[in-house]
């Protein structure tokens, strides 16, 4: 069963108090102030994102402790070049339309019967319960 726009908020949320807050204050005590400190944030949460689902068969931290993943549509975790276009491409696309892209996406979950966002249908994943 696919999950929903408030289960993967809810991942999303764990996944910044559990990853992305210690990696601010890892960043900031091995970086050297000012935007140094942000790129090293920015690069260790990108990493975060695209690599732990492909070594963790589509989970994050966030996503097991809700009991949902990522999955290809097939039902296989996902790979690295399945987390690329979700992540990169989706980005990429998210940005050149200012955010819109990302408000369509939010939307999408919320409305669509098999609940697949932008970046979803990009990489031809879902996600899902386990």
């Amino acid at each position: 069963m696919q999950a929903g726009f408030w289960i993967r908020l809810g991942a999303l949320l764990l996944d910044a108090l559990i990853i992305a807050v210690p990696l601010a204050i890892i960043s900031s005590l091995l970086g050297e102030g000012g935007s140094g400190e942000k790129q090293l944030t920015n690069v260790l949460s990108f990493l975060y994102s695209l690599l732990v689902p492909v070594f963790w068969r589509g989970y994050t931290v966030g996503k097991r402790l809700c009991g949902i993943r990522i999955a290809k549509l097939d039902g296989s975790p996902p790979g690295l070049g399945t987390m690329l276009l979700r992540n990169v491409v989706a980005g990429v696309v998210y940005g050149l339309t200012l955010g819109l892209g990302l408000i369509i996406s939010i939307v999408m979950v919320a409305a669509r019967d098999d609940k697949r966002s932008l970046h979803d249908l990009i990489a031809g994943t879902e996600v899902v319960y386990d």
